[in-house]
């Protein structure tokens, strides 16, 4: 088996206990090497409600021509966590559950889960 494969092992065995709701929502994780990806999920609709990621971020200032501070991707994550708990908190969601994707729970997924409760979301 590769790290792939590991990987997907780890997320079929999180997502087969781990379930969103419309009162309690999933965030679903996904890491690339250079972006974060992240979506809150009703499962029982099978809709996205609200998404955000890095990649927005590093587009809109290429397309600007202003450089934009060279940040590490751990503060980007952080940074992503809370812009995605600000939005929930907009939609009237406070409650989450949170899908790691298979990944461990250290460098950007620890520091986009920190963003999130920062910013007020409770999983």
């Amino acid at each position: 088996m590769n790290k792939k494969q590991h990987r997907e092992k780890r997320h079929n065995r999180v997502r087969a206990k781990v379930r969103g709701t419309k009162e309690t929502p999933r965030v679903s994780v996904f890491r690339s090497s250079r972006h974060v990806f992240v979506q809150i999920i009703d499962d029982a609709t099978g809709k996205t409600l609200i998404s955000a990621s890095d990649i927005l971020k590093v587009k809109n200032s290429m397309k600007s021509g202003t450089k934009i501070k060279k940040e590490s991707k751990t503060a980007r994550a952080d940074l992503i966590g809370e812009t995605l708990a600000k939005k929930a908190k907009d939609m009237r969601i406070s409650k989450v559950v949170f899908d790691r994707g298979g990944y461990k729970y250290h460098g950007r997924i620890r520091a986009l889960a920190e963003g999130l409760r920062r910013g007020g979301l409770k999983f």
